[in-house]
């Protein structure tokens, strides 16, 4: 048994001295808004799911993939390992990215954008990343 929970424990702390270390840097470099974002990056996204599973604007479709992926960003498994430095973290958020990409092109950013709970330049980022336009 203490085999199986360090096997789950060892990835798990491996990660977050990781993404602690990467948010390190960005204070150390005075870059304190994005150490803000890369923190909250993961709740950001798993409040924003949540919200628009919650809003009836959304299709049922969307709020489906919007589900599977709280739960890809939830789960401790990934393709790549997140210990891996720099892709390691990228199956999640290239996860995140394509199913907002599909729920905006179903609903609009007029829906979306009200749930996002981060830094709005954040957001924008997102959707630039995402390869969805300005209005």
């Amino acid at each position: 048994m203490i085999d199986g929970l360090g096997s789950v424990l060892i990835p798990l702390a491996a990660l977050a001295a990781i993404w602690l270390a990467l948010i390190l840097v960005l204070l150390l470099t005075g870059r304190r808004v994005a150490a803000r974002e890369v923190a909250a990056f993961v709740p950001n996204m798993l409040l924003l799911f949540r919200g628009l599973i919650a809003d009836p604007r959304v299709p049922i479709r969307s709020k489906v993939l919007l589900v599977a992926a709280a739960l890809w960003l939830a789960s401790p498994i990934d393709l790549i390992p997140e210990f891996i430095p720099i892709v390691g973290p990228l199956d999640d958020a290239i996860v995140a990215v394509l199913v907002l990409r599909y729920v905006m092109r179903r609903t609009g950013r007029e829906v979306v954008r009200p749930h996002w709970r981060g830094d709005a330049r954040t957001f924008d980022l997102i959707l630039r990343l995402a390869g969805i336009p300005d209005p």
